[in-house]
C-alpha cells in the first residue's frame, strides 16, 4: 500500500492544525483563569493583632501571575514580608505593595498602577500566609465551644 505525497501532506496539515487548535484553547483558558483570578479583590476580615508571633508562608497562583511570600509577625504587627517567588507574566512587577501592607498594617491596600493583577496576587499570598492560622484557631474555638475534637484535616470531627 503506497501513500501518495499529497495524502501524506494533507494528513500532516490536518495534524498540525489540530495541535495548534489545542494549544490555542489551552492558552485562552489560562488567559480567562488569569483575568478571573486577578479580579478577585475581596480580602477577608483579618485581625493581625490576633496572629501569634512567627513566620508564615503563603502563596497564590492565577497561572500567568504567581507569588509566594514569607510574612513575619511580631507583637501583633507585620514586621516584614519577603517575596520568595514572584512570576508576574505580562504585567509589571508590583513588589512595592508589600511596603504598603507593612506601613498600613492591612492587606487591602491600593494596588500598584499598571500592575493590578500582580498586586492582587501578592496581597492574596500574604492573606493566605497569615489567615491559615486564623482559620485553624476558628475551628479550634468552635470545637471547644461544641465539645468536639479537632483533627480531621482542619475540619470539625464529631
Amino acid at each position: 500500500m503506497k501513500l501518495s505525497l499529497k495524502r501524506i501532506l494533507s494528513f500532516t496539515a490536518i495534524l498540525l492544525f489540530l495541535i495548534v487548535l489545542i494549544f490555542t484553547a489551552v492558552y485562552l483558558k489560562r488567559g480567562a483563569d488569569y483575568k478571573k483570578g486577578g479580579k478577585e479583590k475581596t480580602f477577608g476580615s483579618l485581625d493581625i493583632t490576633e496572629v501569634p508571633d512567627g513566620v508564615y508562608v503563603g502563596e497564590y497562583d492565577v497561572d500567568f501571575v504567581y507569588a509566594k511570600v514569607e510574612v513575619t509577625v511580631q507583637n501583633g504587627v507585620i514586621t516584614n514580608i519577603d517575596i520568595l517567588e514572584h512570576k508576574n507574566g505580562r504585567g509589571s512587577p508590583a513588589e512595592v505593595v508589600v511596603d504598603r501592607i507593612i506601613e498600613e498594617q492591612k492587606i487591602d491596600v491600593d494596588a500598584v498602577s499598571g500592575a493590578t493583577n500582580s498586586s492582587t496576587v501578592i496581597k492574596k499570598a500574604v492573606e493566605n500566609a497569615v489567615s491559615v492560622l486564623q482559620k485553624s484557631k476558628t475551628h479550634f474555638d468552635k470545637a471547644e465551644a461544641l465539645g468536639k475534637a479537632v483533627g480531621c484535616r482542619g475540619q470539625l470531627c464529631g
